[in-house]
């Protein structure tokens, strides 16, 4: 273990590590540029637990009815030997062969472990790699691993088929519903940035098998219930520019040194569990804990980040707190007080704010006539 581990398990504390997933990884390349998400998921900290004691619970994870109706679709587009997904599979990649081989990787030998899993999925893959078969073999729940932040994470993607030619594809099964040809725009971006972190594990594995990681398409195959029905639809998304975000924000977590050195000495966030579990760390000091980690608050991170709410009580005045749109419209201008001062001419500006205060006093004088011409 070198320094920088030592540092990071000094700033997690007592807690166990938290495990990533691919919607964490996700998450990661929603705001790349906040110091304080990337230290604490480096550190595999427990956001969600940390923002509970600070007085700001988030609600993270899925409804239950979400579950159930994802679990249940998931059941039909794999039941009768993967008869549905077959059908998109030959529709949507040509696959050529009237049976498949299918392997259930959920269990093996009926063992759930981890480990288990993932040294069985090795090895179907590795066989799968080195045949020169055109057969469609389809893997249920594989296990990959990655590392992040200098720790192995498991990822579990829905399926993965090997179809012909040697390729293989991603296959994610998604419960929102494609209607009229068009699904959520927001859900259909987030599933690409998962489906790229699969790709990237798939081809970290392929390559430790000698293979080109090439052999691992960019394009994955999504499926999603059509209109209000059951039935399920499909089409290729292609990741290729998420998969290269994912994996530019994994290289920033594994060279995280300089965020590193340059906390405070003896820095913890351990929220000092009794014997029950339950936290005794006096709020107030592990508030100013965290903040002596710089944030960059966004409204888009009450989508991805559990510390959000409070990240969004600290921001009060800071111009990234109306939305990058606004904060890259005015220009490295990084308070509102300041915007308001620029506009209204009763701050003179400097060097650099003065292209900033020409379009803030524009603004203002337009907004002058609008609510004259109203009055």
């Amino acid at each position: 273990m070198n320094d920088i581990d030592t540092r990071l398990d000094a700033v997690r504390g007592t807690a166990t590590p938290k495990a990533h997933n691919a919607r964490t990884i996700a998450a990661l390349t929603s705001n790349p540029g906040c110091a304080r998400r990337s230290v604490l998921d480096a550190a595999a900290v427990d956001k969600q637990a940390l923002s509970e004691h600070l007085g700001h619970p988030a609600p993270f994870g899925m409804s239950t009815f979400a579950i159930a109706r994802g679990n249940s679709f998931e059941g039909y587009v794999k039941a009768h030997g993967c008869a549905e997904l077959l059908r998109l599979l030959r529709e949507h990649l040509g696959l050529p062969l009237p049976e498949v081989s299918y392997d259930d990787l959920n269990t093996v030998g009926g063992r759930e472990t981890l480990e288990a899993r993932h040294l069985r999925t090795r090895q179907l893959l590795a066989r799968a790699v080195r045949s020169g078969d055109d057969a469609g073999t389809l893997f249920d729940h594989p296990l990959l691993r990655m590392t992040i932040g200098g720790r192995p994470v498991y990822l579990e993607p829905d399926l993965v088929a090997f179809r012909m030619h040697g390729r293989f594809h991603i296959v994610e099964v998604k419960s929102f519903p494609v209607i009229d040809g068009r699904a959520d725009a927001d859900k259909v971006a987030a599933a690409a940035t998962q489906s790229a972190a699969y790709v990237l594990a798939l081809r970290e594995l392929v390559t430790e098998f000698g293979a080109d990681p090439g052999i691992v398409s960019h394009d994955v195959f999504l499926v999603c219930p059509e209109n209000f029905t059951n039935r399920p639809t499909a089409a290729l998304l292609d990741v290729r520019k998420q998969v290269t975000v994912v994996r530019r924000q994994l290289v920033r977590l594994a060279d995280i040194d300089r965020l590193v050195a340059e906390l405070p000495a003896g820095l913890t966030l351990d929220l000092r569990p009794d014997a029950t579990g339950v936290a005794t760390r006096p709020v107030e000091e592990l508030r100013t804990a965290l903040d002596s980690i710089d944030a960059r608050y966004a409204p888009e991170c009450l989508d991805t980040c559990e510390l959000a709410r409070h990240c969004r009580a600290g921001a009060g005045g800071q111009a990234a707190a109306l939305g990058r749109s606004v904060q890259e419209d005015l220009g490295g201008v990084d308070t509102i007080g300041t915007a308001i001062g620029l506009a209204d001419g009763s701050r003179a500006p400097g060097e650099h704010e003065a292209e900033a205060a020409q379009v803030l006093q524009l603004a203002e004088r337009l907004r002058r006539e609008a609510l004259g011409g109203a009055a």
